[in-house]
C-alpha cells in the first residue's frame, strides 16, 4: 500500500509539474503613443526597429486590433476585459484626481495571480493613485516599478513639481533614462523569477509619449529628420533596444520558448507620429486614434509570418490570457471581451459580431465586419488630419442632431468617403446595434471623499 501511495503521490507531482510547464509566461509590451506606421513591420521607413520587427516577423501581426483613443481607458480595458461604457474610465486619470479604475473591477493581474502566476508591472500605471487601494500592488500585482502618470521628464522623472517614480508604492530617486530603467527592471524580474511559478510581466513603457527626449546617441542616426520627429525616432530606437534586451533575458534564462509576448500601442499616435494610411490621431475615434499597432509571438504556438485582418479589441486580451493560463473567468462583473485564441492560432473568424470604440457615451464608433459607423466624430478628427478633410468624408446630422458617417474600411481605410446616404439600411441597422451597446453606458465614476470609497458609476440611458 505504501508503494501504491508513493506512486500516486509521484504521479500527482508529475501532473502538477506538467501543468505548471504548460502555463506560459506572459510578457505584455505596451508602447505609449506609438504611431500605426512608425515601426518597420507596419510600413515604417524612417525609424529602425530591428528588435520589434524580428519579433513581429516570427509572430502574427494584428492588423485590426482596436484600442481606446487615449491611454487610461485602454489600460482599463486591458486590465478588466470591459469597455469604458462599463468601467466609467473614458478619459485620462490626472495626477491627484480622486478617482481611478473602480475597486469593484477585477484585474487581469488579479485573475492571473489567482491562477498561480507571479505578477509584475514595470512602467506606467495610469489607473489611479490617490489612495493605496488604487495602486498596482493592491490590484493584483506582486511588484510595481516605475511611474503612475504620463508626461514625466525622461531624465529627472519629474512631472511638473512632483517626482513620479516609485518602487512598490514608495517614492524613490534614481538617475537614468526611464526607458533604460524600465528595461533593466524587466530583465531583473525575468532573471530572478521563481522557477516554480509562471510570470505575468506587464511592461508599459512611457516611450514614446511626450516630452520628446532621448540621449544624444539615439538621435545621431536620424540627423535627416527634424525637430520632434527626430526625437521621437531616437525614443523609439531606445524602446526597440529595450525590447531586444527583454527578449535576450528570456533567451539567456531558457524561458523564451514558453513565453507569449504581446506588443501593442495604447492609442493612435499623435503628431509627429505616423499613422499612415489611417485617418486621424490620438484622441480621435477615427482609425488613426483607435487602431493599434500590434502583434503576438509565441514560438510553436502562434504562426510566424502571418497577418490577421479579423478585428479584435483590447478587451479580448483579458479572457484570452486568463483562459490560456488556466485561470477562472467567473466573476461578478460581466466581460465584454471574447477569447480570440482560435483566431490567433487557427485562422478562425473574429468572435465579435460588432466592436465598440468610444470617446464618451455620445461620441462613439462601431465596427461590424468591413464597415464602421461613426457617431458625432466631427467632419475631421480633433487633430486636424489632412487625410480627414474633404467633402466626401463630411458627416451629416440626422433628425436627432447627431452626426453620422459610415465607411467601408476594406475599400476606404482612410475613412474619406461617407457612405451613410448610399447605405441607409446598413446605417440604420448599425445605429440600432450601437444603441444596444450604449443603452447601459455609465457616466464617469466619482468619489465620495467623506467615505473614501469609489461610488458606483451612474447609469445613463441613451437613445
Amino acid at each position: 500500500m505504501k508503494i501504491i501511495a508513493a506512486l500516486a503521490s509521484s504521479f500527482v507531482l508529475l501532473v502538477s509539474s506538467f501543468a505548471a510547464e504548460k502555463q506560459p509566461n506572459i510578457v505584455f509590451l505596451l508602447v505609449d503613443d506609438l504611431g500605426y506606421a512608425d515601426c518597420g513591420f507596419n510600413g515604417g521607413k524612417e525609424i529602425h526597429t530591428p528588435s520589434i520587427d524580428k519579433l513581429a516577423a516570427a509572430g502574427t501581426v494584428l492588423d485590426s486590433l482596436y484600442v481606446q483613443p487615449v491611454c487610461s481607458p485602454t489600460r482599463a480595458t486591458l486590465m478588466t476585459g470591459r469597455y469604458a461604457t462599463h468601467t466609467g474610465v473614458y478619459t485620462i486619470v490626472r495626477p491627484h484626481a480622486s478617482w481611478g479604475l473602480p475597486l469593484t473591477e477585477r484585474t487581469m493581474a488579479n485573475a492571473l495571480h489567482d491562477a498561480g502566476y507571479a505578477t509584475a508591472i514595470t512602467g506606467k500605471w495610469h489607473l489611479g493613485e490617490f489612495e493605496p487601494a488604487y495602486l498596482p500592488t493592491a490590484r493584483g500585482f506582486d511588484h510595481h516599478y516605475g511611474h503612475y502618470f504620463g508626461m514625466l521628464d525622461y531624465f529627472t522623472h519629474m512631472r511638473g513639481v512632483d517626482l513620479d517614480w516609485y518602487r512598490d508604492g514608495k517614492q524613490i530617486k534614481e538617475e537614468g533614462y526611464t526607458t533604460h530603467l524600465i528595461a533593466h527592471e524587466a530583465c531583473r524580474i525575468i532573471s530572478e523569477k521563481d522557477k516554480a511559478k509562471p510570470l505575468f510581466l506587464y511592461v508599459p513603457f512611457n516611450g514614446v509619449h511626450s516630452p520628446f527626449q532621448a540621449p544624444d546617441e539615439y538621435l545621431k542616426p536620424y540627423g535627416e529628420l527634424k525637430g520632434n520627429r527626430q526625437k521621437l525616432a531616437g525614443m523609439l530606437a531606445a524602446v526597440d533596444e529595450a525590447i531586444g534586451q527583454i527578449v535576450a533575458a528570456l533567451e539567456s534564462t531558457g524561458q523564451r520558448d514558453n513565453t507569449l509576448i504581446i506588443f501593442s500601442t495604447d492609442n493612435g499616435g499623435p503628431p509627429p507620429g505616423d499613422n499612415t494610411p489611417l485617418r486621424g490621431f490620438k484622441g480621435s475615434i477615427y482609425e488613426g486614434g483607435v487602431r493599434g499597432c500590434a502583434f503576438a509571438n509565441w514560438p510553436g504556438h502562434i504562426p510566424a509570418g502571418k497577418r490577421i485582418k479579423e478585428p479584435m479589441h483590447t478587451v479580448d486580451w483579458y479572457p484570452t490570457l486568463v483562459k490560456l493560463a488556466g485561470g477562472s473567468l467567473e466573476q461578478k462583473t460581466a466581460l465584454d471581451g471574447k477569447d480570440v485564441w482560435p483566431m490567433l492560432t487557427q485562422g478562425a473568424a473574429s468572435p465579435h459580431d460588432a466592436i465598440l470604440c468610444v470617446q464618451s457615451p455620445t461620441v462613439a464608433a462601431l465596427r461590424m465586419g468591413d464597415w464602421k459607423l461613426v457617431i458625432n466624430g466631427g467632419t475631421t478628427d480633433s487633430e486636424g488630419s489632412p487625410k480627414a478633410k474633404g467633402k466626401k468624408g463630411k458627416a451629416k446630422a440626422d433628425e436627432s442632431g447627431e452626426t453620422l458617417a459610415l465607411y467601408n474600411l476594406v475599400t476606404d481605410i482612410g475613412e474619406k468617403e461617407n457612405l451613410a446616404d448610399k447605405e441607409p439600411e446598413r446605417t440604420a441597422a448599425m445605429r440600432a446595434r450601437l444603441a444596444e451597446f450604449l443603452k447601459d453606458a455609465v457616466v464617469p465614476g466619482h468619489v465620495d471623499n467623506e467615505a473614501n470609497a469609489l461610488m458606483p458609476p451612474k447609469k445613463k440611458n441613451l437613445p
